[in-house]
């Protein structure tokens, strides 16, 4: 299964990335009933830090956003579960195939793609801040007059009034 259209169906509600029922049904090529109804069945596995369902305000937030194949994935009176990558693994206990073992592991593994992402992206955010006050203090001057030559035409302010960098001879 590809990571990418994994990817592409995980969102952040309420904080938490999580997945809809729809998508996972789809991905376990399972009717969303079906899942639904499994989860029912063994709702004492899935307590709400692993799935919770959308209140409607948020289902209207997510149908603007994503464009849904076909009006008969989901009736619009019924509101979707979220599950969360915990509620994900979850589902692997219940629905006992093979499909989706081999799903589940394929949708953990996105979900672990994201965080090393996130982190990633982090560190590199915080270092590049890091090295720009760093060198921003040092090189001022430099930066100011890049700053200039870069909107020259837009201020055209004359060369009397521009700070002068550089040596000066005594």
């Amino acid at each position: 299964m590809e990571l990418q259209i994994i990817q592409k169906k995980i969102f952040e509600i309420r904080g938490q990335k999580v997945m809809l029922d729809y998508d996972l049904s789809e991905l376990y090529e399972v009717e969303t009933r079906a899942l639904n109804q499994a989860v029912r069945r063994n709702i004492d596995i899935f307590p709400k830090d692993f799935m919770f369902k959308l209140n409607q305000k948020e289902w209207r937030n997510m149908s603007s956003q994503i464009v849904m194949t076909s009006s008969n994935k989901r009736p619009k009176t019924s509101l979707p579960l979220a599950f969360t990558e915990h509620g994900v693994t979850m589902l692997a206990n219940i629905l006992k195939s093979k499909k989706a073992r081999q799903t589940s592991i394929a949708i953990v593994r996105a979900f672990i793609t994201l965080k090393q992402f996130v982190l990633n992206y982090k560190e590199l955010s915080e270092k590049l801040v890091e090295i720009e006050n760093k060198y921003n203090l040092h090189f001022k001057d430099i930066d100011d007059a890049l700053n200039y030559l870069l909107n020259k035409d837009k201020h055209e302010i004359s060369q009397k009034d521009r700070k002068r960098i550089g040596f000066k001879r005594k």
